[in-house]
């Protein structure tokens, strides 16, 4: 994917709340170790998903917006990320795929099954380091450039804490 469309303004601004995303739940992982976090990203901000407080979640996204300006691009990769997991699931599913391609019969497509296996495995121990490049080239951008939070709210459904950052710039 050439690197002018995702300059692109709308591109940017989701990659750059995606990087945003990431180094949130960093900090907020390393302050409630025992917490979950979800996000998902968009051109107005981000969703998270966690059970802590508000005022918190708004902390720790003002703080890594300026880790990320301070130059820290490494809070914005995180390897929990949709990203990492599409790609193992992309190259794990196309491993198994080309192994079985071809058979016919239970009996090629039992025989296949180690060979299934190994490529597998190889394709899921290259997806690590795929998904990572992926995130640092394609899925997040760094530099938040003008990017600022300009709004947190919190709310309750049921049990789940959903946050709302959002993000103008």
């Amino acid at each position: 994917m050439p690197t002018n469309i995702l300059n692109r303004p709308l591109l940017s601004r989701i990659r750059r709340n995606h990087a945003l995303e990431h180094a949130t739940i960093h900090l907020l992982s390393a302050r409630y170790p025992w917490g979950t976090f979800i996000g998902r990203s968009d051109v107005q901000g981000f969703y998270l998903f966690g059970d802590v407080p508000g005022p918190a979640v708004g902390e720790a996204a003002v703080e890594a917006l300026s880790r990320l300006r301070a130059g820290e691009t490494r809070l914005s990769i995180h390897p929990n990320c949709g990203t990492n997991l599409l790609t193992s699931g992309v190259l794990g599913a196309s491993a198994a795929f080309a192994a079985f391609a071809g058979s016919t019969t239970n009996r090629s497509r039992f025989g296949r099954l180690p060979t299934a296996i190994f490529l597998t495995a190889l394709a899921l121990l290259a997806a690590q380091p795929l998904g990572t490049a992926l995130q640092r080239s394609v899925t997040t951008q760094a530099d938040p450039q003008a990017l600022r939070v300009a709004e947190v709210r919190t709310w309750q459904r049921g049990r789940t804490t959903l946050h709302r950052i959002r993000t103008t710039g």
